[in-house]
């Protein structure tokens, strides 16, 4: 029987252990598994970049929000999934997130193409085996509220850029249009711009950012 070689990144190191303890302890018919865990970006770097050296992981179960305050930039699991793509292209990737807000899951499923998408709310001992199995033999596998969001996204006809994107997201978590300049390639002058376009796009031009956010909810970008 082969071994199914597992690495698990999420600054809870109880979540990880959670992941460990139940994985390593299920029966599969094809494989058993061993399971690495890592609580920081850098330490899941540093473990993917020695498994492209010397040996390959099977599977990465990446968190998205992976916080570390002495580093110089906010990275991601996102990061890491896009970072392990390159390297270790033949590794299957699953997201294990409480985010389940379709512009963070969409973001994802761009930039890195992930195996799969869970919510943390919706994992138990069994959705966890069953995901293993699925994106092993048959990927991808997402929770039922990825999948929500999923086909919200693939049914809306509006064609928005990135730009757009990051502006109704930072509208919905309450950034100032002033500090939005900090995250978006932007001038202040051109953030307004596209915010009053955008309110005209989802008809609500008359109208404050809550109605523009609370529209753009409804149509599957945030």
């Amino acid at each position: 029987m082969r071994t199914l070689r597992v690495l698990t990144i999420d600054d809870h190191e109880m979540i990880t252990t959670g992941y460990k303890y139940l994985l390593e302890a299920a029966e599969f018919e094809e494989f058993q598994i061993k399971v690495e865990t890592a609580n920081t970006f850098e330490t899941g770097k540093q473990k993917i970049e020695d498994s492209a050296r010397s040996f390959k992981y099977d599977l990465l179960l990446l968190d998205v929000q992976l916080t570390e305050t002495h580093l110089e930039e906010p990275y991601s699991g996102e990061d890491l999934g896009i970072f392990a793509r390159k390297i270790i292209p033949d590794t299957k990737i699953v997201f294990m997130s409480s985010f389940s807000d379709n512009y963070r899951i969409n973001s994802i499923l761009k930039n890195v193409n992930p195996d799969g998408y869970m919510v943390k709310s919706e994992v138990d001992e069994k959705s966890l085996i069953a995901m293993v199995k699925g994106v092993i033999n048959s990927p991808p596998y997402y929770s039922q509220k990825a999948l929500v969001a999923i086909r919200k996204k693939v049914s809306n006809d509006l064609l928005l850029d990135d730009n757009d994107k990051k502006i109704l997201y930072h509208v919905s978590i309450g950034t100032r249009t002033k500090d939005m300049v900090d995250f978006i390639n932007l001038s202040l002058a051109g953030i307004e711009n596209r915010k009053r376009q955008l309110k005209v796009i989802f008809g609500v031009e008359k109208q404050n950012d809550l109605a523009l956010v609370h529209e753009a909810r409804n149509r599957g970008f945030l």
